[in-house]
């Protein structure tokens, strides 16, 4: 899987990186066929900071988005790839039901 990594207005560590890698090859579980995925973060500069993470994951014949904001980049990425992780569960069910 091809993972590209875009930060707005800042530059991200390399621990959030690897965090970012680490979930989004966790979702090779759910499907194999993934050909990439288009990391974006940014924050609103708020009284709060509104950090924002927008996942783009291309599979063969569709493009899922999910986007994510929190308090914490962290936090933002594991929302963002749990609802992906939702989204590719119910294309694999939907896929399993139209061939049975």
């Amino acid at each position: 899987m091809n993972i590209q990594i875009t930060a707005r207005k800042f530059k991200a560590h390399e621990t959030l990186k690897e965090f970012i890698k680490d979930e989004l090859n966790s979702l090779n579980r759910f499907n194999d066929d993934i050909i990439s995925a288009d990391v974006k973060l940014s924050f609103q500069n708020t009284q709060n900071s509104i950090k924002i993470a927008e996942v783009l994951l291309s599979i063969p014949g569709q493009i899922l988005t999910a986007k994510e904001e929190s308090d914490d980049f962290k936090k933002s990425v594991s929302g963002a790839v749990e609802k992906l992780r939702n989204q590719l569960s119910t294309i694999k069910s939907k896929r399993t039901s139209k061939t049975r």
